[in-house]
């Protein structure tokens, strides 16, 4: 399942780089994109452990970059 989420308050291209190589590396994630210029991420993950894999995406990228808000709807 491939998703595109809208983010804000990402502050540094740096941070993007880091929350895109860190999310790919999390088991089960075919490709992952964060775009500190359009603000936008896409997650390409399993299916079946979409939900689990959001729950370590966010981890990741509170732990990186603590005021970036993505929106999930």
């Amino acid at each position: 399942m491939k998703k595109r989420f809208n983010l804000s308050d990402l502050d540094c291209a740096n941070c993007a780089a880091k929350m895109e190589n860190a999310i790919r590396k999390i088991d089960g994630v075919s490709s992952a994109s964060v775009n500190f210029m359009t603000q936008k991420m896409t997650v390409d993950a399993d299916d079946a452990r979409f939900d689990e894999i959001m729950q370590q995406v966010l981890a990741i990228c509170r732990k990186v970059e603590p005021e970036c808000v993505i929106h999930l709807k």
